[in-house]
């Protein structure tokens, strides 16, 4: 149980914990891996190397410390971390070897700091978030699992068809190896998938937006081809390179907390390069229910190479009410709503349904930022604007 004094003392612990900054979870993170390997299979390694990931996880324990006393603040957060675990299938045991570690790496850090009251205080914190997590996501798992085609733990799925959309993205159509039927999902949510990479030491997991209107029988994700060296895109060339038709991948329901709510007003989807993946399913969507609101698609790419599903969309326009505008970082061409730069919400300001629409809004990180600041700037409201980003978890 958390007493005040628990918390108190947590809080006081704040300071510290903002001296040491990441190098906390750095030492983490070393010390769980040196310890309890097997999580290794579990975990995304390219993140470790990048420094992604600790720096996630110091985030989000500095953010635990500042508003214990008031959770309310994070439940946003806590439902994002909460989907994204289930899409590893994490499980009550794994939050104790993560507590044991995060305690012994308090101690180890800091021994004259790391007394007695701040052991009790950081373990009945620790033990406090754990259960929060745990429920949530029991609650989640028991849920996707009592729906018609729901499953518990990773299903089998072998792939369909194989789908070149652009020069470096690429369709891949998921079926159930048993021949039963899939639990619908929300337009926005993502499947979690498991692959052991030949010559890889580890299983890999990765998180990719479905892109296109739930079936009940396949599941469609769309992969961006990333780096090639060892620090990102070990997974997505993979994909790309080796995964063919009727080779098996391992698959988690559908999770996630970025979805279409349906409030019947206007709609504007603002996607960054993949970052449109979650669209197209929005997209199809809209089109499968005839959704009569005005639809405003944005889309902001390197080049017309790089454009994915641009006659897909466009051939939407006539089921829908939908206005489409580009942005090509380089293009020579001159077309109708296709322009060069960065994405400048100002040339199109007029057309947008500023006063009453809902913005979603997907893609990098920078890119995030900046669309979001302009829609600000025009006046939309903060709780208007919804996005999803990619990776370990930042605020935009």
């Amino acid at each position: 149980m958390l007493s005040q004094q628990h918390i108190d003392t947590v809080k006081s612990t704040i300071p510290l914990l903002a001296s040491a900054g990441p190098a906390i979870t750095e030492h983490f993170y070393k010390r769980m891996f040196l310890h309890n390997p097997e999580l290794k299979h579990v975990f995304n390694m390219t993140h470790q190397k990048t420094g992604g990931q600790p720096a996630a996880l110091f985030n989000a324990i500095a953010a635990y410390a500042t508003h214990i006393d008031n959770l309310e603040v994070l439940t946003s957060a806590v439902m994002r971390i909460a989907h994204k675990h289930t899409s590893f299938n994490i499980q009550p045991d794994q939050y104790d070897i993560v507590g044991h570690h995060l305690i012994e790496t308090l101690r180890e850090l800091a021994p004259d700091a790391f007394t007695k009251d701040v052991e009790e205080a950081w373990v009945a914190a620790y033990g406090q978030l754990a259960g929060i997590f745990i429920k949530i996501e029991s609650d989640l798992y028991k849920e996707r699992a009592a729906q018609a085609g729901g499953w518990t733990d990773f299903r089998r799925f072998r792939v369909a068809s194989k789908t070149p959309e652009s020069d470096l993205v690429t369709s891949f159509v998921f079926e159930p190896i048993d021949g039963g039927p899939v639990i619908d999902y929300l337009p926005g949510q993502y499947l979690g998938i498991k692959l052991h990479p030949k010559g890889n030491e580890y299983d890999e997991i990765r998180q990719y937006s479905l892109s296109t209107a739930p079936n009940n029988q396949t599941y469609r994700i769309s992969v961006k081809r990333e780096g090639s060296d060892d620090m990102a895109g070990v997974m997505s060339n993979y994909l790309h390179d080796h995964l063919n038709v009727g080779d098996e991948i391992e698959a988690m329901p559908p999770a996630g907390d970025f979805f279409f709510e349906d409030k019947q007003t206007p709609v504007v989807l603002i996607s960054g390069g993949v970052g449109l993946t979650p669209m197209q399913a929005m997209l199809n969507t809209f089109a499968k229910q005839s959704y009569a609101q005005p639809v405003h698609y944005l889309h902001a790419c390197a080049n017309q190479g790089q454009h994915s599903f641009k006659s897909h969309v466009n051939g939407l326009k006539g089921s829908l009410a939908l206005n489409v505008h580009t942005w090509y970082e380089q293009t020579d061409k001159t077309e109708e709503g296709v322009y060069q730069g960065n994405m400048q919400l100002d040339v199109i300001k007029e057309g947008l349904p500023i006063s009453n629409g809902e913005f979603y809004l997907c893609g990098p990180v920078g890119f995030m930022m900046f669309v979001k600041q302009q829609l600000l700037t025009l006046g939309v409201e903060a709780d208007r604007i919804h996005y999803e980003l990619f990776g370990p978890h930042k605020d935009v």
